[in-house]
Order: structure tokens, then sequence, then C-alpha cells
């Protein structure tokens, strides 16, 4: 797929992983559709594409079905979708704010259903396609992030039924893998006083950090494949193949770290969403 003059719309797109796919595609030609939380963010985002940018949270039917309207209005058609927008929490499920949990699966995986159905009879219409920002968290279930895990393997088993459910009709459906990637929300869960020390202290390349940029020109790049898949590092795709591992090498490095963070977590009350996407939507 030629991305010039196609129109991409974008969730999650004030910051991140979704502006600087965005920045990426404009300068190819594109059209940018962008919808999020943060208006001033996104406008400016938005400013710098030369696109277009629509407030809406992806978990409220009437105001993503809105914003998508006025896309369609604005450039008539959809032919890409990025099912981007996301947020984190951390916490450990004895005593992490319910709240806060629930939020989590809400606009990971309940966000991303809700973008891609109002989304589908457009991306039908111009034979798209859209990609489905799940991580390397589907794989590996590390403790204290169990509601990320549990939405990011929501949205991989969402893309890969909604695949074979829409290839007769000409859209494709990929699904995006991440590692850690230096934005603002993981930036934020590195600065929690228990998570920041058990992310930063994952042995090898578990606990590195990849920049924006590695994911920016591997989203265009899916896009112009209509890929399947996207991982960012390439080592993710290797682990994927082994996944039935994982469970194991997750429970043998826990036990080294998990039990004082989890008196610490329970004691001072320190679970909670992060980053300023987070602080975004529970506000919304």
């Amino acid at each position: 797929m030629d991305v010039a003059g196609k129109v991409v719309l974008i969730t999650g797109a004030a910051r991140g992983i979704g502006a600087d796919t965005a920045r990426r595609l404009a300068a190819k030609g594109a059209k940018l559709a962008l919808i999020g939380l943060e208006a001033d963010q996104l406008t400016h985002v938005a400013n710098q594409c030369g696109g277009k940018a629509w407030e809406a949270d992806v978990t409220d039917w009437e105001a993503l079905q809105t914003a998508v309207n006025n896309a369609v209005d604005h450039y008539g058609a959809i032919d890409v979708v990025v099912a981007n927008a996301g947020i984190a929490a951390t916490g450990f499920i004895r005593s992490m704010d319910p709240a806060a949990f629930e939020r989590v699966i809400e606009v990971n995986l309940l966000g991303v259903w809700r973008t891609v159905r109002t989304c589908l009879p457009h991306l039908i219409d111009s034979r798209g396609y859209c990609l489905v920002v799940s991580s390397l968290a589907a794989i590996v279930h590390i403790p204290g992030n169990a509601a990320y895990s549990a939405a990011k393997a929501g949205c991989e088993a969402f893309a890969d039924s909604l695949r074979a459910e829409v290839k007769h009709l000409g859209v494709d459906v990929g699904v995006a893998y991440f590692s850690w990637i230096s934005t603002d929300m993981v930036n934020s869960a590195d600065e929690h006083p228990v998570f920041g020390p058990l992310r930063t202290n994952m042995p090898g390349l578990a606990g590195k950090k990849y920049p924006v940029s590695d994911v920016g020109k591997a989203v265009v790049r899916a896009i112009t494949r209509r890929s399947k898949a996207v991982h960012v590092p390439g080592w993710v795709g290797a682990l994927k193949l082994l996944r039935a591992l994982t469970p194991a090498l997750v429970d043998r490095q826990a036990p080294k770290s998990v039990p004082a963070a989890d008196r610490e977590m329970a004691t001072n009350d320190l679970s909670g969403l992060v980053g300023p996407g987070g602080t975004a939507a529970k506000k919304s």
C-alpha cells in the first residue's frame, strides 16, 4: 500500500507511539485523522501532521462514533485504522485499586473493540487495513502487570479472529507486539517506587527500553505491507514462537523480587494508573 493520499485514523495519538507514527505517515503524504484525549496535545500533533484531530474517549460509543463520522465527512473515507489507544496501571491483584484495573481493561481492550467496530464499515468500503496494537505483555505475563497483560492478550485474540472474519471482504488485519518503549507511559511507570525497580531489574533484554522512533518506523512499514504482525524489537517475534515456555521463565524469576514488592504495594496503597494518558483516562 502506498500511503500517499490514504486516510489513516489513529487512536491514542496525542503522544508516544500514536504521535510518532502520525508524523511519519504525514511525511509520506498520508492524511491523518487523530483521535484521543488531551485535546491541546492532540491538536498540536495534528497541526504538525497537517491532519485533523477529534477529542474522544475510545470507551465512549457516542463520542467515538461522532469522531469517526466527522473524519469520514472531512476526508471522505478511512483506509487504515491504527487502534493504538492504551493506558497502564501499576499494582498487584490482591491490593490493586479495582477502578484502575478495570479502566485498563476498558481502554485497552474494549476501546479497541469499539474503535474497530465503529470504523469497520469504512474499512470494508475502502478494502483497507487495520492494525491492532497489542504488546509483548500478551506473550510474557510478569507480576504487577496483570491488567495490561490481560487486555493486550485479549487484543491479540480479538485481532486474530477479526482477520479471519474480514479477509473475504478485502480487509487485512495486523497485530503489533512491542516490548518496553520509551514513552511517557513506560517512563512514568519507571518512576514508581515499586514497579520501577521491578521492571528495570529484569534480566538482559527483558528490561531494556527501546526508542519510540523504532516503533513509528515499524508501524509505517507494517501499514505499507499490510502485515499480519509487527515486532519491536525483532526478537519479540522469535519469543512469540516459544510462548509456551514463558510462564516457566517468569515463575523462575518472580520469587526473587515479588514478596517485598507485594508487601510494599499492599501496605502503602501504591497502585493506580500511570503517566499522562492514565491521568487523562481517569478524568474521562
